[in-house]
């Protein structure tokens, strides 16, 4: 299964991706997690990983010649790529958990993503996983990645909703987007301070018809892991998550 996790940029789409990762190994899945926000540099730290991968943009040749590179021969010219196949140095990986990374922008006038879309979108259309594996993909902020055709090889797309106008109208966005695409489309609310403020998110989601399974409380444990840099303790919000990810995998 291949879950895109989506939202307005701040939303928390890091922190989610990483708390359904710490669930899907707690029940003996084998977990890849894409990093394919080419602007968010720390979702390895909160994975566990002293180091990022090597972008796959590396393997590809770079930006500048990244369609020309697709056609020779590498593992992404392969038809089927397997976890087993992607090359060492442009993985991280310990006890079932894995990292890769699209890649960055990493200084000025570089130039667009749109490149880092193409390989993104042709890395998960290969992508084959076997029985018990699952691929989590933290998807950059916003729209464009629908443009790009990136969510066309995802099984499930998992909104990320926090408490915000803008985030609840990107959320609408993203439905109205997937639904042209044919993905099902499921919300979990996060950063939630209270029951009150919970039911008034769900009653706007509701209104605009988004499925809602999983609310993830506003968690001093998470908040003070991403300040430092490190794994997340297991409160509150890893028992929510398992919840999200229990649904995800039953509607599999």
């Amino acid at each position: 299964m291949k879950i895109s996790v989506c939202g307005k940029g701040g939303s928390g789409k890091s922190t989610i991706a990483t708390l359904l990762a710490d669930q899907a190994l707690a029940r003996h899945l084998r977990v890849l997690v894409v990093d394919s926000d080419e602007s968010n540099s720390g979702l390895y730290r909160m994975l566990g990983f002293e180091n990022p991968p090597a972008p796959l943009m590396e393997l590809a040749g770079g930006k500048a010649v990244v369609k020309e590179k697709m056609g020779r021969s590498t593992v992404l010219n392969q038809d089927k790529i397997f976890l087993k196949d992607i090359p060492a140095e442009y993985v991280q990986s310990r006890n079932g958990l894995m990292e890769v990374s699209i890649g960055k922008i990493l200084q000025a006038m570089e130039g667009c993503a749109c490149p880092m879309g193409v390989l993104n979108r042709e890395f998960l259309k290969k992508l084959r996983l076997g029985e018990n594996e699952i691929a989590i993909i933290d998807m950059e902020a916003g729209v464009e990645h629908f443009g790009r055709g990136i969510d066309e090889a995802i099984d499930k797309v998992l909104l990320v909703v926090e408490p915000s106008f803008e985030s609840v109208s990107v959320a609408e966005k993203i439905k109205d987007l997937a639904a042209g695409m044919k993905k099902e489309v499921a919300a979990v609310l996060n950063k939630i301070p209270s029951d009150e403020t919970a039911q008034k998110l769900k009653e706007k989601l509701r209104r605009r018809n988004i499925e809602i399974i999983g609310t993830v409380p506003n968690d001093p444990l998470v908040f003070d892991a991403c300040l430092e840099g490190r794994v997340f303790s297991r409160g509150r919000s890893f028992q929510a998550a398992g919840e999200v990810l229990d649904s995800l995998l039953a509607e599999t």
